[in-house]
């Protein structure tokens, strides 16, 4: 697909954002898995059903700018999840595997609030005042998540460090 407009260039980008969201769907079962603290193990089961929210809401911004959703893969998420894989068959504590884990997850977020506040930049400047404001839901979302991960991660790290 040519990008010779600031809309082939959004759209490129939802592509890649739906192609990651589907990714992240399909990890997050793992990791709440893998977690040994119930609270985390929580955060991950309920960023699940946020995502699975998430892919909805982009499936409306597809359809604000007339487009069909499709996906084209991201080769960003894929890696960082590949990492993150890599860590799961690491021999570790269970405090230092939540510890890892949390790390792998502010990763994607931060991947994820990147890639959305891009994206709504670049539907505010086309002038699609309606899909700005779903992204920028999305974003929102993403923030709070990093956040909570970083407060898990206080209590979590201290315990891993002791």
């Amino acid at each position: 697909m040519a990008m010779n407009t600031l809309e082939d260039l959004l759209i490129h980008e939802l592509k890649d954002l739906y192609d990651a969201e589907h990714q992240v769907k399909k990890a997050l079962p793992k990791m709440a898995k893998a977690a040994s603290s119930d609270e985390l193990r929580a955060r991950f089961e309920e960023h699940l059903t946020q995502t699975e929210a998430q892919i909805e809401r982009l499936q409306a911004v597809f359809a604000a700018l007339g487009e069909k959703p499709s996906r084209e893969t991201c080769k960003g998420m894929k890696g960082l999840l590949e990492e993150g894989d890599k860590v799961l068959e690491e021999e570790m504590s269970d405090t230092v595997r939540d510890a890892a884990l949390i790390a792998a997850a502010q990763r994607v977020e931060h991947y994820e609030i990147a890639g959305y506040g891009t994206a709504r930049t670049f539907a505010y400047l086309i002038g699609n005042a309606e899909a700005a404001q779903m992204l920028q839901t999305t974003l929102d979302e993403e923030e709070h998540t990093d956040k909570t991960l970083t407060q898990l991660a206080n209590d979590i790290n201290q315990q891993a460090a002791a």
